[in-house]
Parts: C-alpha cells; structure tokens; sequence
C-alpha cells in the first residue's frame, strides 16, 4: 500500500497554444483507499491516470508515491500496476503462463512466480481455468486475468483504467462486485478509471469529479469527497448532474423569498417552490436553478410534498417494479421516479410533488446555495 499525493499538477500536450488538459489537480489519496476519477470524455481521468502510472509526462506539478518525489521515475521503478481497457493477453499462452510472463521477465525464480499465480488464481477464482488459452474464455474471465497479472506483481498502488467498458451489462455487475471483493481481499490502495457514475458511487470510498477545462478556469477537479457527500452536498450544478442516476433535474426560476432556513423560487410558469437552502448570498429577483433528484418527487397527498409543479407527459417507462415518467416542465425535461403502478399517457398533464428537504438550488455561476436539510426518504 502507498500513499498518492499530487500537487499543483498540469498536464499540456501543447504548451504553445496554452491550453491545458488538466490545471491545479489536489489529490491526497490514503493508504488502502479506492479512489475513482469520473467525468465525462474529454476530461482528463484517463491522462490523469497515465500520469500517475508515468505513461505521460507532468507539464507541472508534483507526484509523490509512498512518499518518493515521482515526476522523473520512469514507469517500471513505480511499483504500480496497470489494468487497461483492452484485456491485452498473449494469445499463444495460457492462462497461467499470461499471469507469470512479467515475473519471468524481471527474472524472479521458479517457486516464488508459481506461489504468486497461484495466490492470484485463487484470489480471482481462475485455478480450474490456469490451462486454458484466451480464446477460451468469456469478457469477465479475460478481465480477471488482466487483473492477476497485475496482481502478481504485488504493486503499491493499483491502477484500473475502465476495465469494465467492454463488458456486456450483467458481466459489468458481476465484475463490480469481484472487484470491490479483491479490494477487500488485498487492502491495497486503488485508483479507477470510468464514465459511469454507477460504477463509481458504488465501488468508491471517495470520488474524485473532473469536468473538462473551460478557458481560464483555475481548474477542472470539481469535488473530491465521498459518494453520499456528492450525492447530498454537491458543490456546483455540475457535480450535481453528474452524480446520481437518474440525473437530477433543473428549472431556472427567481428567487422570490429568502431566509435563513428557507427561501422560495418563482418558476417562469408562475409555481412557486418553497425549498429549505440559505440563500441569504443572493437577493430577491436573483436567476437561479432548482434542483430536485427523480427519486425524491413525491405525489401531491404525501406529507412532505410542500410545492408542486405540472408538465405534460411525453414517455413513460414501466419497468416492473418502479416506473419513469419522462416530461416536459416549461420547456426542460423533467423525470419522476415513480410507482410501478402509475397511470399516465403521453401528452397527459402530469403534476407531482416537491419536498422542501429535496431541493438544491444554483446561482448564476451555477454554485451551490447551503442546503439545511437533507433528505432520506426515497
């Protein structure tokens, strides 16, 4: 295990355009931690990545692992270990001969390479399949196997740049899950790659939010925290759209009452939403965006429904045991996470309600206003 600590890091393929990928990126990752870099194409997790593995250059900055000053360490004096997108296995070995290569190459003797494939074959579930070649096995069983050769060479630092990307979706699920258990298994200190915000919130102990760099932005890290703290507490409207899923829906609207616990949002189409945010920073008549999650609409006789607001139904999905009604609220998509059981039909008005602790709201900058209340119930 090993800590990674990056300072002030940057990272530009063109200096003579000054036009960074990366800018300001802070990261103190703790020993034994599994962290997860998310955000959309064209963000930089993966360049970040590369750059902590030593497979890109740091324009700027600092890269410390374990403690040792790691801008100029070439990648195989890292000790970390890599698992890429593509499985890339040697299609003429087996299995076990795939996880013991690079312990061959660095020279390591006969019983200690075998003791180490086979603890990772035990490890990862592949001892019955040690004989066969690639093309003999299925998506997940390949990923395992990428996955031991990097186990086997017991690293400080783990490295998984979306290694789920090419699996079907069940496999995806199933390999979550094995490698939230091989976490556990060897206590080892995780950096992972991914697009999907499902990945990361479960497979996380914290979350790191790149978005991709605007101008002279001072940088494009967004939020670094744990899942629910990005869930609850976003900081901008970014992190607050990325995480959770369905996405979080968004009304522009006026600030028309403002208080220290609560304040009220005039929509455009005249509903007034009471939310429980101190919006003490702003004034009355300020534009803001209100936001409120598909899993926490409620229907208009539930207690803690205290706004309401109306749109016109344009699909609705019916999945077994829940349904998603998909409309549209002066003129912004709007989901409801709804009851199994909902009746509605397309271009039917729709009208659901609002909880006060539900809510979050954006000012112009699109930052978060303080919430006062969280809320639980879904």
């Amino acid at each position: 295990m090993a800590e990674v600590v990056l300072k002030n890091v940057r990272k530009n393929y063109d200096p003579a355009v000054h036009k960074d990928t990366l800018r300001n990126i802070n990261l103190d990752i703790q020993e034994g931690e599994f962290i997860v870099f998310v955000g959309p194409s064209g963000c930089g997790k993966s360049t970040l990545l590369r750059m902590i593995a030593g497979l890109e250059d740091i324009t700027g900055g600092e890269l410390s692992i374990g403690g040792r000053y790691m801008n100029d360490v070439p990648p195989v004096e890292r000790n970390v270990g890599m698992v890429f997108q593509s499985y890339a296995l040697y299609p003429h070995m087996n299995i076990y001969e795939n996880m013991a290569f690079g312990l061959k190459l660095k020279k390591m003797d006969k019983a200690t390479i075998h003791k180490r494939v086979m603890r990772a074959a035990e490890i990862l579930g592949l001892e019955p399949l040690l004989e066969r070649k690639p093309k003999a096995l299925s998506g997940g069983q390949r990923q395992r196997v990428a996955i031991g050769r990097s186990i086997v060479q017991q690293p400080q630092v783990f490295l998984f740049d979306e290694p789920l990307s090419n699996l079907d979706a069940a496999l995806r699920v199933k390999m979550r899950i094995e490698i939230a258990k091989l976490h556990k298994e060897l206590n080892s200190t995780i950096i992972y790659v991914t697009h999907d915000q499902v990945e990361a919130m479960t497979l996380a102990n914290r979350i790191v939010v790149l978005s991709p760099l605007k101008g002279d932005a001072e940088t494009n890290l967004e939020q670094f925290g744990t899942p629910l703290e990005l869930y609850h507490n976003p900081d901008n409207k970014f992190v607050a759209g990325f995480i959770g899923s369905p996405k979080m829906n968004f009304i522009s609207g006026t600030l028309a009452e403002i208080g220290e616990q609560e304040c009220v949002v005039k929509l455009s189409n005249g509903d007034q939403v009471r939310a429980c945010i101190d919006a003490r920073r702003g004034k009355v008549g300020d534009t803001v965006e209100l936001g409120v999650r598909p899993e926490h609409l409620v229907s208009l006789d539930h207690p803690d429904a205290n706004s309401k607001v109306t749109g016109i139904v344009q699909v609705a999905e019916h999945l077994g045991a829940e349904s998603f009604v998909y409309m549209e609220v002066d003129g912004n998509d709007f989901t409801v996470k709804a009851n199994a059981d909902v009746e509605v039909e397309a271009q039917q008005e729709f009208t659901v309600g609002i909880p006060a602790e539900a809510c979050y709201l954006f000012d112009d900058k699109e930052q978060a206003f303080p919430r006062t209340a969280r809320y639980n119930k879904v």
